[in-house]
């Protein structure tokens, strides 16, 4: 097949996507399909011939490596000429000349549902959920919401304007410790564990950097697991145990700072609970063919809270799918050729 990866955007996550799109179009020139990257935000130039930009075999690798920081999007626009528009020159042009899009995406545009709905108006296959499953999962307010409402345990939270929340409302509402997060960002981009009522003035303001509307919600003491579910069948579970601190951008992407335990080690009747109840969120929240379920789980009460979900996970060599997959059986090549076939369908 003839395949493009749409990578980067303009998004915090710019640099995880770049390096989850270079390994997913190895990945597929090792199975013998033709494959493009091409930057969301970026585009192709108008003299480019977008065939040209096709790769085959695997003599002429894609490669891509994150830095430890987040990248500084407005040097990225200055870049460009100042250009806001996410959408780059001749990005659908490719998408359209390929059989399959392969969404590499992460964060904002990505995984918001605007590019989904830009493809779909084209009536171009693309891989992941549709754009109304992105919606509901990336938003955490509605997702939490959600999920409540269908029975599910997630920690108490309200959402608001940056400008609105007060010291006053948290410790009155949540309490300390607490958890403050942007609304719709992942890779926990502007996310901070707050432990006293000093630091909720400054993870307050490194949350609203990200997005005017911020999420606080009550911090819940347990084991960190997440599951992987590919076609609605939940992976093996991983247990995710950061070296220092939480599980944050440094720790994510960098090897050698957080263990992942796969399979976790969890009872086999709390493993089959977990897994159903990835399962089900899954389901509830309308996504499709690929994506992950967070959650913290409490051993001594057989309890799973909801954190959140995410419908393009990362695919790096230190992500949680793959891993979760190779775990199950399926090698990394597989796993993205078996993604990439499923485009525009609701299993995989």
């Amino acid at each position: 097949m003839k395949i493009t990866v749409l990578a980067g955007g303009l998004s915090p996550e710019r640099d995880v996507s770049k390096k989850s799109s270079s390994l997913i179009a190895n990945a597929l020139l090792s199975k013998g399909h033709e494959v493009a990257v091409v930057d969301l935000y970026d585009g192709i130039e108008e003299d480019t011939d977008i065939d040209s930009l096709f790769r085959k075999g695997t003599d002429n690798l894609f490669e891509y490596d994150i830095p430890e920081c987040e990248p500084d999007l407005a040097s990225v626009i200055a870049e460009h000429g100042g250009r806001a528009e996410w959408l780059g020159p001749r990005v659908v042009d490719i998408c359209k000349s390929s059989d399959v899009t392969f969404l590499g995406l992460h964060g904002s545009h990505g995984e918001n549902g605007q590019v989904q709905a830009v493809l779909d108006a084209y009536g171009i296959k693309y891989t992941g959920c549709n754009y109304i499953g992105c919606v509901v999962a990336m938003d955490k307010d509605l997702s939490k919401s959600l999920a409540q409402g269908a029975g599910f345990k997630t920690a108490k939270w309200f959402t608001a304007d940056a400008k609105d929340i007060t010291r006053e409302r948290i410790l009155k509402e949540i309490g300390i410790p607490c958890v403050v997060k942007p609304l719709d960002c992942g890779s926990s981009c502007g996310v901070s564990v707050v432990k006293t009522e000093d630091e909720l003035e400054q993870a307050i303001k490194f949350a609203s950097s990200y997005d005017t509307l911020v999420l606080v919600e009550q911090f819940i003491k347990g084991r960190e697991i997440t599951v992987g579910v590919l076609g609605g069948k939940a992976l093996p579970i991983i247990e995710i145990r950061p070296h220092v601190g939480f599980y944050d951008y440094k720790n994510k992407y960098q090897a050698g700072l957080t263990d992942h335990i796969c399979p976790a080690p969890i009872s086999p009747e709390d493993t089959a609970k977990a897994q159903k109840v990835a399962e089900d969120i899954f389901s509830c929240l309308r996504m499709s063919s690929y994506g992950r379920i967070d959650m913290i789980y409490i051993e001594e009460k057989s309890e799973f809270w909801f954190i959140e979900a995410n419908n393009l996970p990362g695919m790096t060599n230190t992500s949680l799918v793959p891993e979760a997959a190779a775990a199950a059986g399926i090698g990394y090549e597989d796993l993205c050729e078996r993604i990439a076939l499923s485009s525009g369908k609701t299993t995989v």
